[in-house]
């Protein structure tokens, strides 16, 4: 592997990108089980993030990715390959993406389901000035557990501008997803219905004489907008986007071809990528919420189980939780899609039925609490201070305002 940018990524003929991606993936886990950080993510994405530095002309073409945690085959590709030794690092890159550190780094965050708002922001920016280079973002299913997606995806349908949203859907965020989106986004994939209509389609083109290959981009529109009375395409189409798809996120030479068919449309595109969180890392595809982000291990051995010790605070905090839920049906517990994290599992375990995870929602989880304490309950919101950030106007407007007893841990 010689890659040290895009440049050098475009000259190679595409038949060598699926031995390229093992080389990466290979890179990634070597590099990351010496120094920790975050795997699965990026082991999920790296044919995608081939896929888009092959096609796009970047970092002419502006490529916004959410988070940035699964962004380290993109740091590889862009010049930061040997840098990958420093990450998260005193002295070394950043563990996100930073628009200091590179510009390939467009828009940095730590929060999920930021990446349409800043790519739709972007786009009309290029308009402004009249340029045309084209804007692209990659979102996971979890962020759409976020209200800002959506916020995002009305504003930017409407405006009927050149823009690629790529959805990168693993069933998960760093715990499994949850709630509606979550299950229409999944169950249509595996229904009898959609697998025929998409085995009858492709058998149809096979058989069209001469002209099949020709017709293979019009066909596939023409399947893809049937598909949207099937599948989670109808919401994106209502929202104002083009929807294709899903296509599946591990073959890189697939990715490369339908985003050549797509990365010149003049109007808002969703492309829906089936991936799967720690892809080539057997330990980590069994186990992605445990591979999420690691300390340093052994890769032929993967993490080993830690060695009881003294409690660390979560643990008191959710046993302690649980304890006080046994004795007051009052206690409800909240969290913002990190249970392990935050360590409620053990009052999840004991109360589910008073347990709510709300997804990547942390304004939602604080006003719902709210509205829990309103009718007498007592409502614990385990979130992350540094994702907190989020509800900072909830917690004034709707818990401290209105003395209602909402308990932030």
């Amino acid at each position: 592997m010689k890659i040290q940018t895009p440049a050098d990524l475009r000259v190679l003929p595409e038949e060598s990108l699926p031995q390229l991606c093992h080389e990466l993936r290979a890179y990634l886990i070597d590099i990351v089980s010496g120094i920790g950080g975050h795997l699965a993510s990026s082991l999920g994405v790296v044919e995608l993030s081939v896929a888009l530095h092959y096609v796009l002309q970047t970092p002419e073409d502006l490529l916004v990715w959410d988070v940035g945690h699964q962004a380290y085959i993109h740091k590889i590709l862009t010049g930061r390959r040997e840098a990958l030794r420093t990450i998260r690092q005193y002295g070394g890159i950043s563990g996100f993406l930073k628009r200091s550190e590179s510009e390939y780094d467009v828009y940095g965050a730590g929060h999920a389901s930021t990446a349409l708002s800043a790519a739709y922001g972007l786009a009309v920016a290029r308009d402004l000035k009249g340029l045309t280079h084209r804007v692209a973002a990659v979102f996971g299913d979890g962020a759409l557990t976020g209200g800002l997606c959506y916020e995002a995806l009305n504003n930017a349908g409407a405006s009927h501008k050149p823009f690629l949203a790529i959805l990168n859907d693993n069933h998960m965020s760093i715990s499994p997803n949850v709630g509606a989106i979550h299950g229409y986004l999944k169950n249509f994939v595996q229904t009898p219905l959609y697998q025929r209509f998409q085995r009858r389609v492709r058998d149809g083109l096979e058989r069209i004489p001469r002209y099949g290959k020709p017709m293979t981009f019009l066909a596939r529109r023409i399947e893809e907008g049937a598909k949207g009375i099937l599948t989670p395409g109808a919401l994106f189409e209502a929202l104002g986007f083009d929807y294709y798809g899903p296509v599946d996120g591990h073959d890189v030479l697939e990715l490369v071809q339908t985003l050549k068919n797509l990365k010149d449309l003049d109007h808002p595109v969703l492309l829906h990528v089936m991936t799967v969180k720690g892809k080539g890392y057997a330990p980590a595809e069994e186990s992605p919420e445990g591979y999420h982000g690691v300390k340093p291990f052994c890769p032929e051995e993967g993490i080993q189980p830690s060695v009881p010790g003294k409690p660390t605070f979560q643990d008191a905090f959710g046993l302690t939780l649980a304890q006080l839920a046994a004795s007051d049906r009052r206690v409800v517990g909240i969290t913002a899609a990190m249970p392990t994290g935050t360590g409620i599992v053990p009052f999840a375990e004991a109360f589910p039925d008073r347990f709510f995870d709300v997804g990547i929602a942390e304004e939602h989880a604080v006003v719902f609490a709210a509205g829990l304490a309103s009718q007498g309950l007592k409502p614990v919101c385990a979130i992350y201070s540094t994702f907190l950030q989020r509800a900072y106007d909830p917690i004034v407007h709707d818990a401290a305002l209105q003395h209602l007893p909402v308990i932030l841990c």
